[in-house]
């Protein structure tokens, strides 16, 4: 791995984390926005496996969750300027759906390598779309600059309270729907969904463990976490991986924060075994994945013995975080061979 690429940022303690009680809030905040997806049986009845279908969201993919509550959040006139985000799709629709919703005028900075569903549909909520090149610094620059200019109100893709917040709401319907869950895999991009998940779990499941995962080839997360500082990772080294939806060259403060404290582990898998996962999904589940919310799968069919998922005695879980992917691609997935 190319370390010579990659730049530090010493974090600080914080003892602040979101709460159980901001994660309920924001369930109520959710209500009749978000749906509430169904925990789909993957394999055997025996296996114990179930898949938590984010990408049966109205916007594909779990991200409506915390850009909701987000946008929800704004006062009257904050919304009535108008909200701006940076993101490489889904967050994007996240918050140009939240902002049709919520009567509020949005700004969409994309990176002009975005999948073409993802701005399509972006554009289809009524967004006005800026594209940049694929660097995370790079978008979130410009969002910010425009924000100064328009006085618009930023909405962050990932690492902001209100977000995790309302992403960990994915993680409370699980432990409401399936008290005994003895593990959670959940895919990390940014971390604002497995620091929401695993604040919810470990509130209400404490037995449970709670286990991110991300590509091989976008792995600052783990790094970050091996090293105790956040790590960032170049565009060109993340934009190698086919999970487009975590290819944040590193996390945040309050995400590195979250899992650093609550996250039991976090593993990588392969390119191979991330497209393997999507043909998975739909032949065993039948559910549209898109390579990031195949990445759960992928830690569960591939890295069971590391992570001892066969051993736990109880259900396991796997976030389906979203299923915007585009058809001939998908397409080519379903054709991939499943790795030895």
């Amino acid at each position: 791995m190319p370390s010579d690429r990659r730049s530090r940022t010493p974090v600080t303690d914080s003892a602040d984390l979101v709460t159980i009680d901001a994660i309920r809030a924001a369930a109520r905040v959710l209500r009749g926005v978000a749906l509430r997806t169904p925990l789909v049986p993957y394999g055997a009845p025996e296996d114990h496996i179930f898949l938590k279908a984010e990408s049966l969201q109205p916007i594909g993919a779990f991200k409506i969750r915390g850009a909701y509550v987000a946008v929800a959040g704004l006062t009257d006139a904050e919304r009535h300027r108008g909200v701006i985000t940076y993101s490489s799709g889904n967050h994007a629709q996240g918050v140009a759906r939240a902002a049709r919703l919520l009567g509020a005028p949005a700004v969409i900075v994309m990176p002009d390598d975005a999948p073409a569903i993802k701005r399509e549909r972006v554009a289809a909520d009524g967004a006005e779309i800026v594209t940049v090149g694929p660097a995370s610094d790079e978008r979130r620059g410009r969002a910010e600059a425009i924000a100064s200019e328009r006085g618009l109100a930023i909405i962050p893709p990932y690492d902001d309270d209100r977000i995790i917040a309302g992403q960990g709401t994915v993680g409370l319907e699980i432990a409401e729907d399936l008290a005994d869950v003895a593990a959670v895999v959940v895919p990390v991009g940014g971390g604002g969904l497995a620091s929401g998940v695993a604040v919810a779990i470990k509130a209400l499941a404490p037995h449970a463990r709670v286990i991110g995962v991300e590509p091989e080839l976008a792995a600052d997360a783990r790094e970050s976490l091996e090293r105790g500082e956040i790590v960032s990772w170049s565009a060109a080294d993340v934009s190698r991986t086919i999970a487009d939806g975590t290819r944040t060259q590193a996390l945040g403060t309050r995400t590195f924060a979250h899992l650093r404290a609550m996250l039991d582990g976090i593993v990588t898998v392969s390119e191979a075994e991330i497209a393997a996962s999507v043909r998975l999904i739909a032949a065993r589940s039948r559910l549209v994945a898109e390579p990031s919310g195949a990445l759960a799968l992928a830690a569960i069919a591939f890295r069971a013995g590391e992570l001892g998922l066969r051993d736990l005695g109880g259900p396991v879980v796997g976030i389906v975080s979203g299923g915007n992917v585009d058809p001939a691609q998908y397409r080519a997935y379903l054709e991939a061979p499943l790795p030895d």
